[in-house]
């Protein structure tokens, strides 16, 4: 009499070989994301080492509370707050441009709009993302500019607002295409439901859809947050880089990730504004870091909510 086929699809060889596959494949997953860990913490290290030098010598509580970027004066002033300000106003103007617009067009692609449409507008969002970031700065240096100087009177339209602007349509498609994703996935039958109480699509959309779909829309605007702060071609274009104290966003203003690539090629190797330069960095890094762990521990409270 023959074996059973399902004793033979069971068989003591095949469950092996799904076990051991597994365990490689854990072990895979488990290294990737050690070694996710270490590269992280090697950036820190790197950034920390060769910063030590400035906060030796100038130290880093004076240079976060300075208000003066001179580093080729003497003695040199290394005051980091102006870079500090301007990358939040940069980063601020960018969020309120691509946020509501980013998470308007990404319901519209998911909810409303009928399927030819909704190919075409994703094939001009994978066309924006393929846009390099020197010809967004070119197209706000001929355009938006101009556009800013002669509508709010300024001196120059080289400014926070400005630069957030094209931070904004650059930080675009990221939100859009994580946001409709996200939306993407909420399962029909949450609608369904909704429907059959008697809401509208919209009344769907509002009450049911984007609740649900909250925290794939609140990670896609962290990652365009992250888009948008660490820019640097678009700021050293747009924004006038005046390292000043700005106090409004039609001010130009100087950005972190601007200063960094401005000063870095001119410096001497292993000197003070060398290391202070770093100490920038390490700055930019401890920021991004705290933001996403804040995003991170918002999340993580938003899935304990929706499990209950």
């Amino acid at each position: 009499m023959s074996e059973p086929f399902s004793s033979r699809r069971n068989s003591p060889g095949r469950t092996t070989f799904r076990r051991a596959a597994e365990g490689v494949a854990r072990g895979l997953i488990y290294t990737c994301g050690w070694a996710a860990i270490v590269v992280l913490a090697a950036i820190a290290v790197f950034l920390a080492t060769n910063a030590v030098r400035a906060m030796r010598e100038a130290g880093l509580s004076s240079m976060l509370s300075g208000t003066q970027w001179y580093p080729t004066s003497e003695p040199g002033k290394f005051g980091l707050l102006p870079l500090v300000l301007g990358s939040l106003y940069v980063t601020g103007v960018a969020l309120a441009v691509c946020v509501p617009l980013g998470v308007a067009a990404a319901v519209f692609i998911s909810e409303f709009a009928d399927k030819r449409l909704t190919e075409v507008m994703k094939s001009i969002i994978e066309f924006m993302t393929a846009v390099p970031s020197v010809v967004y700065g070119l197209i706000g240096v001929a355009v938006l500019i101009p556009f800013v100087k002669d509508a709010f009177g300024l001196d120059s339209g080289m400014t926070a607002l400005t630069g957030g602007v094209v931070l904004g349509v650059m930080s675009l498609p990221t939100v859009i295409s994580i946001s409709e994703d996200a939306l993407h996935a909420v399962p029909v039958d949450l609608r369904r439901g909704s429907a059959a109480l008697g809401n509208t699509r919209w009344q769907t959309t509002v009450k049911v859809t984007l609740p649900a779909a909250s925290s794939g829309i609140f990670a896609a605007v962290m990652l365009g947050l992250g888009r948008a702060i660490g820019e640097t071609m678009a700021v050293l274009m747009l924004t006038g880089n005046a390292a000043i104290m700005p106090t409004s966003v039609f001010d130009s203003v100087r950005t972190m990730t601007g200063t960094i690539a401005a000063e870095m090629g001119e410096v001497v190797q292993g000197g003070l504004h060398y290391s202070v330069l770093f100490t920038v960095g390490l700055v930019l890094f401890a920021i991004t870091f705290a933001i996403n762990l804040a995003a991170d521990i918002v999340l993580e409270r938003q899935r304990k909510r929706w499990r209950r």
